[in-house]
């Protein structure tokens, strides 16, 4: 799905149309909405949901209701989408509260500080364009798309490490980091040190 976000992405910055607008932040949306629907952590359901399939069925419909609600106010959906990143950062730092280990914690600390460096930029970008093109620096646009999509590796990552160590916790999951595990910076992948007969319960 993350291919339909930078093809939609490309297609609104090569047209700057209304249609190229609605298809990349609608494909945000349903990215984020598949997100949660299939990671986010059973324990911090609401207390009316009692399996995944229902709240999957409750964030389709909220989805849904979204999308269609989007085209009312197409100005709005940026500001709406980014405040879903506020969400994720409370459901982080509670899950971060109970971690020690140093992998984990590290990747966190990597994924919120490339979020926020890249709101920093679209914020500036968005309401310092002016200032910006004074000094012809005019690429902040272009390194939010760079460090958002560092961030989402990251933080995707990190999220299905942790659902695994939730669901399948007998598969001892972990993280390394390609191309050298010792690296500050890598691309982060999940590892499963145990049976490979893993089945994930919903």
């Amino acid at each position: 799905m993350m291919i339909f976000v930078g093809l939609f992405s490309a297609y609104f910055h090569m047209t700057l149309s209304f249609v190229g607008q609605m298809l990349d932040e609608l494909s945000i949306l349903w990215v984020l909405a598949v997100g949660y629907s299939v990671w986010f952590p059973r324990r911090l359901f609401p207390s009316f949901i009692k399996d995944r399939s229902t709240f999957s069925s409750l964030v389709l419909v909220v989805t849904a209701i979204t999308t269609v609600s989007s085209f009312v106010k197409p100005t709005a959906n940026a500001y709406a989408l980014n405040c879903f990143g506020l969400h994720l950062l409370y459901v982080l730092a509670a899950e971060m509260k109970c971690c020690n280990d140093q992998k984990v914690l590290r990747l966190a600390k990597l994924s919120v500080a490339l979020w926020v460096l890249a709101i920093t930029c679209w914020i500036s970008d968005r309401f310092g364009c002016s200032f910006w093109q004074r000094l012809n620096f005019c690429y902040l646009h272009g390194i939010w798309h760079i460090l958002i999509v560092m961030a989402v590796a990251y933080a995707s990552t990190l999220v299905a490490y942790l659902d695994a160590n939730y669901e399948i916790p007998y598969s001892l999951p972990g993280l390394q980091y390609w191309p050298c595990d010792k690296w500050a910076v890598g691309l982060p992948h999940i590892v499963l040190k145990g049976t490979p007969k893993t089945q994930k319960r919903c």
